[in-house]
């Protein structure tokens, strides 16, 4: 690489996605899901119900997108051990979701079933997903993950799905690093980008954690690509997060007492879509 094009030239994938510069997408964090250990049995019409709810504060907020997640099904499962009645209620929710709001949709299905979460994008019409081990092997919560780029891509074509974006964490939350701890920053950015992630994303250690404005800069330095805060955006640090990146997934922040697993709150959302409207 000779150069590093500017922010404004790496934000085109997200001007061609969003329609805006310095993109934020607002995080639904669904109910626990049929299966979960803390699913209560409640109709599963109540949590697509409250989805919707969800994304459509987020849009009377004003933000640019969203992404719907199955968190409440905390603890996660690995990948190959997530159940099809999972798939299922996610698609049904993600597709809600779609079909209530104008923005671009995405998904993730936790913890880190790429695969899954292409499936559901495509079945529900969902325009990207997002990736939390893209290109290299981490310790989570969950136990061992690989990366899962070579399979994702390979299914992602297979479904004909190639307009789903790939939103993908360089350096993962919720994972010990250990593994990949020999290896700068700068190398992790450039694997994922050479395994096809589309978008980066620079994040904090857990959800709602601040993303360290140095992990941005480590990132945007040697990215060829869009590069987004992925955890801990709020209204204080917008300005010297986004300062040094091309967008942010919010969550936490934007939730009534910012607390992730609480209702959004239209307010909380304003205030900070007034602070971004200012830095684009």
């Amino acid at each position: 690489m000779t150069s590093t094009p500017a922010a404004a030239d790496r934000g085109d994938t997200l001007l061609g996605l969003f329609g805006v510069r310095k993109p934020i997408i607002g995080t639904i964090h669904l109910p626990p899901l049929p299966g979960a250990p803390r699913y209560g049995g409640e109709p599963v019409e109540h949590i697509y119900a409250t989805a919707v709810d969800d994304a459509r504060r987020y849009v009377q907020g004003g933000v640019d997108g969203l992404i719907v997640e199955n968190e409440g099904d905390i603890p996660f499962l690995k990948p190959d051990d997530i159940g099809p009645e999972t798939v299922a209620a996610l698609a049904v929710a993600t597709a809600a979701v779609v079909g209530a709001v104008t923005v671009p949709v995405g998904v993730l299905c936790l913890a880190n079933a790429t695969l899954h979460s292409i499936a559901v994008a495509k079945a529900a019409g969902a325009r990207f997903v997002r990736a939390n081990q893209w290109a290299n092997a981490y310790i989570a919560n969950e136990g061992y993950l690989e990366g899962t780029a070579a399979h994702a891509l390979r299914y992602r074509s297979m479904l004909r799905a190639d307009d789903v974006v790939v939103l993908a964490d360089v350096h993962v939350k919720h994972g010990s690093h250990a593994i990949v701890s020999d290896r700068s920053i700068a190398e992790l950015t450039h694997d994922n980008e050479a395994f096809g992630a589309d978008i980066l994303i620079a994040t904090g250690q857990r959800t709602g954690d601040p993303t360290r404005v140095e992990e941005i800069r480590a990132i945007s330095g040697v990215a060829t690509r869009p590069v987004l805060v992925g955890s801990g955006l709020t209204a204080d640090n917008a300005p010297e997060l986004l300062g040094e990146a091309d967008g942010a997934i919010v969550g936490s922040a934007m939730k009534e007492g910012g607390v992730w697993w609480n209702p959004v709150s239209v307010a909380n959302t304003r205030k900070i879509m007034k602070i971004v409207e200012g830095l684009r």
